[in-house]
């Protein structure tokens, strides 16, 4: 992926524990939970487990973490998968889940029942919410604490065959309700959902909870290493007592990591999830959701994400990041990697008086890299510019056409503006110029140079292509900080484009291949909506951050 990985605490430690033969072999893992599509933090988490795997020679697992039936599908196991190959990575042997799991997990709640470190409990929520205490004040012990080993083992086979009905009975770790750590003040192990799951249908009237399940499925797959983000740090006491008090086949570490917050944007699931609900973006994979779908629709190549990801570091302090930092990593990808073409958003007929016949010119597909090689453009007298690119008159810093003045069309002759036609309402219909030189790229004889480049498409042989000019979803830098989230949207985030003509070429433009439109930004090829008869482009990012200038 990158060439040389910058060093961060993660790497310092696993080259430690490799040293000393604390372990023989690196084994990571990306652990999501089937509920939502994957985001930009997401793309920090799996930059941080299968880069170290690869940087050591390791290997990574992909485990969906399904343990809550109800809010998890296939949809999202498919575009997890989907998301993790597209940034350029692949998982060491099959998809794992945890409730391929299930029954060995039971297995083990059944040993902690019989070592007396597990009880089944019939506290209410709302009671079980009072006897666990504050942060301030210790907890007490659940009426129910301590019933019978015998007693516990058959309420909890009972759970298993389901004889009781939601929320009537959970399975505690009998730990330390006094604990200064609220996660050891007795969590809870098994709840009773009589939900029908995507991979064991109805075989489980009971699910475990992510804190008992997931230390143990560690184990079982032999991670070495349990790279999880900050918020679990208060977890990890809970998840080394799981893996000392059972008989685990390995231990595994864990080692927490910053996760990745990035401004202007929700990385809530939750919230994530209203935006799709209430329809103010257009599904999961909308462009201007931060999810990794939605940032592919958009244009943003997956070596410019990984990128930013490895150059914002890995640390232990949270922290925003300036989204401008990811745009710049993907506009200096995209400056590399983009051929040129041009479109014309607000077309304007231009007819050129003089030109007695079609020139056909080569024009560079990349004025700085020829490896990019060229293309073949139709110039008639009939072209479009855009609208915004001619004046009748204007000042010395306006740098386009004007009336009695001179640019070069792009790749192709200098024109000097004579005269223009106007409809009904007074607004300019068609510019009528005349061409000052006939050899593409020359200058004119006269010695008087054009003033400015412009863009244009033929007339004749131009597409009509529909254009979405997006922009940032939230108008404000932290906008999970919002009362009313949907309060600080931008309303300027979607822009539809009618009427704009791009070059004949671009109807052949691959699904996800992006272009720099001349003087306009980078868009891509629509991955659903593109076709050689209705071409569709999506905005990815402008030629420069606009933002900070007028947002600022």
């Amino acid at each position: 992926m990158s060439a040389e990985p910058r060093s961060n605490f993660l790497r310092t430690q696993i080259q430690a524990d490799l040293e000393a033969a604390r372990v023989d072999d690196l084994v990571t893992r990306f652990p999501p939970e089937p509920n939502g599509y994957l985001h930009i933090g997401h793309a920090k988490s799996i930059t941080v487990n299968f880069g170290l795997a690869e940087q050591f020679g390791g290997q990574c697992h992909l485990r969906f973490d399904d343990t809550n039936p109800e809010k998890e599908s296939q949809e999202f196991i498919d575009s997890i998968q989907e998301d993790v190959r597209w940034l350029g990575y692949q998982w060491a042997g099959e998809v794992r889940y945890a409730s391929s799991y299930f029954e060995q997990l039971y297995q083990w709640a059944l040993y902690l029942v019989g070592e007396g470190l597990a009880y089944v409990c019939d506290l209410s929520a709302e009671d079980a919410r009072e006897y666990r205490g504050t942060l301030t004040e210790p907890g007490r012990d659940s009426p129910f604490r301590d019933r019978s080993v015998d007693e516990n083992r058959d309420l909890l086979e009972r759970m298993r065959r389901g004889e009781f009905a939601d929320g009537v009975r959970v399975l505690r770790a009998r730990i330390d309700m006094a604990s200064s750590n609220m996660n050891l003040r007795d969590p809870i192990l098994y709840r009773i959902r009589h939900a029908t799951h995507h991979q064991t249908g109805s075989e489980w009237p009971i699910y475990p909870t992510y804190d008992f399940a997931h230390g143990q499925e560690d184990a079982i797959e032999g991670v070495t290493h349990s790279i999880c983000t900050l918020e679990f740090e208060d977890h990890r006491p809970l998840y080394d007592w799981f893996i000392a008090n059972l008989p685990v086949p390995h231990q595994p570490r864990q080692i927490e990591f910053a996760r990745l917050n990035t401004s202007y944007t929700i990385t809530s699931k939750r919230k994530l999830k209203l935006l799709v609900d209430e329809q103010v973006v257009a599904g999961w994979d909308d462009p201007r959701m931060p999810t990794i779908a939605g940032l592919r629709r958009r244009g943003y190549p997956a070596a410019a994400i990984r990128h930013f990801c490895e150059e914002v570091g890995t640390s232990r302090s949270d922290g925003i990041v300036d989204v401008a930092m990811l745009e710049s990593a993907v506009r200096d990808h995209l400056n590399h990697h983009a051929p040129r073409a041009m479109c014309v958003m607000q077309p304007l007929r231009l007819t050129l008086t003089n030109l007695a016949e079609p020139l056909v010119l080569t024009v560079p597909n990349h004025p700085a890299n020829s490896a990019f090689g060229s293309r073949e453009l139709m110039m008639g007298n009939e072209l479009f510019i855009d609208q915004a690119d001619f004046r009748e008159e204007a000042n010395k810093q306006f740098k386009r056409l004007v009336l009695g003045k001179r640019v070069r069309l792009r790749g192709g002759l200098v024109i000097e503006g004579d005269s223009c036609e106007k409809d009904a309402d007074g607004n300019v219909s068609r510019v009528l110029a005349r061409c000052v030189t006939s050899v593409p790229g020359a200058d004119p004889e006269d010695g008087v140079k054009p003033k400015g480049v412009i863009q244009w498409v033929s007339a004749e042989h131009g597409l009509p292509a529909t254009i979405r000019r997006y922009d940032r979803l939230f108008a404000v830098p932290e906008p999970g900080r919002e009362d009313d989230m949907l309060a600080a949207l931008n309303p300027r985030s979607l822009e539809l484009v009618a009427g704009a003509v791009v070059e004949p070429g671009l109807g052949e433009a691959e699904p996800e291949q992006v272009f720099q439109f001349e003087r306009e930004g980078y868009f891509v090829a629509d991955r659903y909506d593109h076709t050689s008869e209705a071409p569709v482009f999506n905005m990815a990012i402008g030629l420069r951050d606009t933002w900070s200038a007028t947002n600022g």
